[in-house]
């Protein structure tokens, strides 16, 4: 078995060209998704690569450039969904800048409620944790940052079935979604009555910290307020006075 020859200008050329794309390429997917299987299977493929050209493997190095490119390319396709997120969140910044930030207490209320009552119509599951004075730093540093103005647009756009992070919680922070696909410990308490997996994550953050936690069913459209380590479910016509009385509590 033969190594290859980095003596020789146009090989040594072509391989670092190779390390380069392939570093590039495999860390740009990375920060979009940051999958574990995406982590793993484009890292393995592409150390694989090189290491087949450091061997002078050619077939078996153009055979797993095209597997690498291939999976690059059905990975990216499988999360456009997630890539309009990011567009959109962009836009969100340049459009909105400052002006969301000085919306009133009541302008928000209001804006939170509309979009809970959206989510509730369409039956989309959410949970949205309203911080308090109990900072959740620590908390949201396993979830995606945002760091985008709160909107209905950006909300529902999150919260959408089959995007990465529509299964875990958004933090807002004042008029800031500060993170997203945020998972909490869930409750080891007994919950009487049909509760998922999100109403148990937000009884678990509420017996925890002062937040408050909204959660819609997936299943039933069905629309609880977690606080104080208690959770209550709501109807929409109720939703605004009570979600105002826990945030003001």
């Amino acid at each position: 078995m033969s190594i290859i020859d980095f003596a020789n200008v146009n090989v040594l050329i072509d391989f670092i060209v190779t390390v380069i794309v392939l570093i590039t390429v495999t860390s740009g997917l990375l920060v979009l998704m940051k999958r574990t299987f995406v982590v793993v299977s484009l890292s393995l493929t592409a150390v694989l690569v090189i290491l087949c050209k450091i061997l002078c493997l050619d077939n078996a190095a153009i055979g797993l450039e095209i597997t690498y490119f291939g999976m690059a390319i059905i990975y990216s396709m499988v999360n456009l969904q997630e890539f309009r997120y990011i567009v959109l969140n962009n836009v969100h910044i340049r459009r909105r800048g400052n002006k969301d930030n000085q919306m009133s207490k009541e302008a928000f209320y209001k804006l939170i409620a509309d979009t809970v009552g959206s989510l509730s119509r369409t039956k989309t599951g959410a949970i949205i944790t309203f911080e308090k004075s109990n900072p959740l730093d620590e908390i949201i540093k396993n979830g995606t940052a945002i760091n985008a103005p709160v909107s209905q647009e950006l909300l529902m756009t999150i919260f959408y079935p089959g995007t990465r992070l529509h299964d875990g919680a958004v933090v807002i922070k004042g008029n800031l979604i500060v993170a997203a696909s945020v998972y909490y410990t869930p409750t080891t308490r007994a919950l009487y009555g049909k509760y998922g997996s999100r109403h148990r994550a937000a009884f678990g953050i509420s017996e925890i910290t002062d937040s408050v936690t909204v959660v819609v069913s997936e299943e039933t459209g069905r629309i609880s307020i977690a606080y104080k380590a208690n959770m209550e479910s709501v109807s929409y016509d109720r939703f605004l006075d009570e979600f105002t009385e826990a945030m003001e509590d």
